[in-house]
């Protein structure tokens, strides 16, 4: 069973942004699988870094196009984005220095974060995004 399950209320109705916020929830369920299934350290951490570094892909991705298409509120985004990736390189490091293992309580936070970021704060660039792409 899947820690998050992606469905339409996810959607913030830019298709290339869906697909990335499917892709995340997928690599977040990769890690789940195997924290729930004991899979060695090694195999968590090669998922966990995909993560970071996939989130961070998608972080600049997003902030290309607010700032393409003018969208208002790209500053407080952007550091929306900041402290996240400060929050999961924190946990990247303690992971790697062995200060922390991948945990309940990492993915509850991820799956915490995700879900809210998608919903509250990407939800508010998606009509700005999806009039400026619209054919």
């Amino acid at each position: 069973m899947p820690l998050l399950e992606w469905n339409d209320t996810f959607s913030v109705g830019v298709d290339f942004f869906d697909g990335q916020h499917k892709r995340l929830v997928g690599l977040l369920n990769d890690l789940h699988d195997a924290m729930r299934v004991g899979k060695g350290a090694e195999v968590m951490g090669r998922v966990f870094q995909s993560l970071v570094a996939y989130t961070v892909h998608h972080f600049a991705d997003e902030e290309s196009a607010m700032e393409q298409y003018g969208f208002s509120g790209l500053e407080a985004h952007r550091r929306e984005h900041e402290q996240l990736t400060r929050q999961v390189l924190d946990y990247k490091t303690k992971f790697e220095t062995k200060q922390v293992l991948i945990s309940v309580e990492l993915l509850d936070f991820l799956k915490g974060w995700l879900t809210h970021h998608i919903m509250e704060t990407d939800k508010l660039y998606g009509p700005t995004l999806a009039v400026k792409n619209s054919p």
